[in-house]
Formats: structure tokens, C-alpha cells, sequence
């Protein structure tokens, strides 16, 4: 029987390894590719093209990561890779070579398939069950909301104090901590699935083999993996674009600033809010209610010159439909498909996702520069969430059906 301690202490350490991992494999690549344009003359394309290639690493190995953390091996992947992430960070800061640099971010951004929020989702479902999991992967992206908040000021006090390579050396240490972490907080013999005997374990492999097998021919499963693709499609091009986007409805550098920041603490009050008072109601029907609020919101950006206040309410609006369905889409396999091969099946899941929000930006920056304008891919947008929202729907009535 697991212990009550033993259930306390993960979910809060892999909540502080997602501030960690967020914070410095993803909030602050922006912040370091913009003092390395300066300093080394390289484009913006090639630098952001580091980007790209990373979460086109990051697609290839989530089913290998899903299926080793199925095995029972989430403590090895999670924490090495905290590790291996360290010693990246160290290469990355002592080089000048294009070529270096985009090996390391094809490494790093493999290594966010191993460290960010599905890896963690599976080593909790793992070690409590599946389908008693939701607490905790609330917990977890409750902490993960403030990754922002915290790794963009500390990467940028680093910077202008000593440069952005003595800022990569702190990231890579911040790892070299989550490595000690996870060494000390996952252990796989107390999980609910552990099992000694070798019998069970290959019982267990060929039943997860057999599931995965079985559920990527349904069209429920489809479906589902359509509307995340373009949830992940929708979500980054507008991550990418949303400043310029901003700039460009006659917002002043100051409004532009203080309507991007409402979405991180946004995030967390969407979660705290299913945390604390929608802990009962389905992720069908939590995602269904979710999914309208994107077309709405981005609807609502239409106008030439919309108000401050309009800007604000829609990116609170949006940090708080974001947050939660971070909730639901880490739900989705247990509740919506089966509790067996929760690991892999996320991994497949989020192969399409992560694609889309490697591709998102460049589709987007195309879109704009047919008129050199923004409403074309605000009208993208539109179209993408209310096929997202659709997708979803439909994906719902089936799951609820045959439950």
C-alpha cells in the first residue's frame, strides 16, 4: 500500500520540476536567442529555426518516452534528462557555432518530451492510478503556471548582470537540481502498478502493447488527437505572434506588456478554480465548456483599435480556458479512451500536438505576410478553434456514449 507521505510528496515536486523545466527549457529560449542575435549577428529565422527543430525532436521520441514511463522507468527518463539538460546548458554557453547550437536544441528539445507536463502526468498516473490521478496533475499544473512568472525575471537578472552565457550556466544548475529531486522523490517500487514479478511486469507490457494497438484504430481516438492537434496549432501561433499581434491594434509597448502578463496568473486561477470547486465535473463537459471561449476570444480581437480593457478581458478570458484545458488534456486517455497505457497512449496523442506547435509560427507569419496584416491570421485562428471546439464535441458524445 502506497503511504500517504509518499502521495503528498510527488505531485508538489512535480510541480516544482515543471516550474524548473518551463522556466528554463521554454520561457527563457526567447530571451537568450534575442542576446544572441545581438551579440553574434545570427538572423532571427535561424535562431527561432532552433526552436522549430527542437519540438520536431520532441515529437519523434514522446511514444518512446510514454511507453518507458509505462515500464516503470519514469525516475531514470525524468531525472537523466534534468541532467543530460544541465550539462546541454553548459555546451550551449561555452559555444559561438551555429551548427553547435543546433544540435542543442534538437537535444533540449527532445529532452522537453522527458520533462515537461505529459511525462509528469504519466509518472503520477503511474504511481496513484489513473483514474485517481486528477488531484494531483491539478497540483502539478498549478505550480507549472507559474514558470513565467518566475524563470523570465531570473533569466533576465542574469543576463543584464552577466551575460547571457552565465545565464545558461544558472539554467543548466537550476537542472542539476531537478536531477536531485526526482532521484530522491520518484520511486517506482511505491507506485500502484509496481509489480516484482517478472511475469506481471511482461503481462503489463504486452496489455499496454495491446491497448495502444487497439485504440489507434478507433475514430474516438482520432478525434481527440485532431482537436489537441489543433488546441497545440492554436496556442502557439497565438504565443507567437500575440505582441506583434498587439502592436498592431494601435496598443501602446506598456498596454501590450500588461495584457500578456494577466495570462500566467489567468492560468492558475483557471485551475484553482477546477481544483477547488469544479473537482467533481467530467473532463468531457470541462473541455466542451472550454473550447467555446477560444473562437469568442479571438472573435473579439477583430476590431481595428479595440480598448485596453477588451485586450485584457480576453487574455484573462484566455489564460483561464488555457489553464483549465491543461487539465483536460492530460485527463483525456483515462476518462475518454481507458485507464491501461496512460504513458503511451499520451505519447502518441501528442505527437500531432507537438508538431503543429513546431509548424504554428511559420504558418503564421505566412499568413501575415500575404497582407502584411493580422486579420488573416486572426480569421485563422477563428477557423482553428471552432474546428478544435467541434472535433472536440463530437469526441465527447462518442466517449459518453459507449461510457
Amino acid at each position: 500500500m502506497i503511504s500517504h507521505i509518499t502521495r503528498i510528496r510527488l505531485a508538489p515536486i512535480l510541480g516544482l520540476g515543471q516550474v524548473c523545466g518551463w522556466g528554463t527549457l521554454y520561457y527563457s529560449f526567447p530571451l537568450i536567442a534575442i542576446e544572441m542575435h545581438q551579440e553574434l549577428g545570427w538572423s532571427k529565422s535561424l535562431l527561432f529555426g532552433g526552436a522549430t527543430a527542437g519540438l520536431l525532436a520532441a515529437a519523434l521520441v514522446a511514444y518512446p518516452v510514454g511507453v518507458a514511463i509505462d515500464r516503470g522507468w519514469g525516475k531514470w527518463v525524468m531525472s537523466l534528462s534534468a541532467l543530460l539538460a544541465c550539462f546541454i546548458m553548459f555546451w550551449w554557453a561555452s559555444t559561438s557555432s551555429v551548427s553547435v547550437f543546433y544540435v542543442v536544441c534538437i537535444v533540449l528539445g527532445a529532452l522537453q518530451a522527458a520533462l515537461l507536463y505529459e511525462p509528469a502526468f504519466a509518472v503520477l498516473a503511474r504511481h496513484v492510478g489513473a483514474a485517481s490521478s486528477r488531484a494531483g496533475i491539478t497540483h502539478i499544473t498549478l505550480w507549472g503556471g507559474f514558470a513565467s512568472t518566475v524563470f523570465i525575471p531570473f533569466t533576465t537578472f542574469f543576463i543584464e548582470s552577466w551575460g547571457w552565457r552565465i545565464a545558461l550556466v544558472a539554467l543548466g544548475l537550476v537542472n542539476a537540481l531537478v536531477f536531485v529531486m526526482y532521484q530522491w522523490a520518484i520511486q517506482p517500487k511505491e507506485d500502484l502498478e509496481h509489480t516484482d514479478h517478472q511475469g506481471d511486469k511482461q503481462a503489463k507490457i504486452a496489455l499496454n502493447r495491446e491497448t495502444v494497438r487497439i485504440f489507434i484504430k478507433r475514430p474516438l481516438f482520432w478525434l481527440i488527437t485532431t482537436s489537441l492537434a489543433l488546441y497545440a496549432l492554436v496556442f502557439s501561433a497565438f504565443t507567437y505572434h500575440m505582441y506583434p499581434l498587439l502592436e498592431a491594434k494601435h496598443l501602446s509597448l506598456r498596454e501590450v506588456v500588461w495584457a500578456i502578463a494577466l495570462i500566467g496568473p489567468a492560468q492558475v486561477l483557471g485551475r484553482f478554480v477546477v481544483s477547488r470547486y469544479a473537482e467533481h465535473l467530467s473532463m468531457r463537459a470541462l473541455g466542451s465548456i472550454m473550447m467555446v471561449v477560444f473562437p469568442l476570444a479571438f472573435a473579439a480581437l477583430l476590431p481595428t483599435s479595440p480598448t485596453w480593457l477588451l485586450v485584457a478581458t480576453v487574455f484573462i478570458a484566455y489564460g483561464i480556458s488555457n489553464g483549465i484545458l491543461t487539465i483536460v488534456r492530460s485527463f483525456v486517455v483515462p476518462e475518454m479512451l481507458t485507464p491501461n497505457a496512460y504513458g503511451a497512449l499520451n505519447g502518441v496523442l501528442i505527437i500531432p500536438a507537438t508538431l503543429g506547435r513546431a509548424l504554428a509560427p511559420l504558418l503564421a507569419a505566412s499568413l501575415w505576410a500575404v497582407e502584411q496584416s493580422y486579420q488573416p491570421v486572426l480569421w485563422a485562428l477563428i477557423l482553428g478553434s471552432i474546428a478544435m471546439a467541434l472535433t472536440f464535441w463530437w469526441a465527447s458524445f462518442i466517449s459518453y456514449r459507449q461510457a
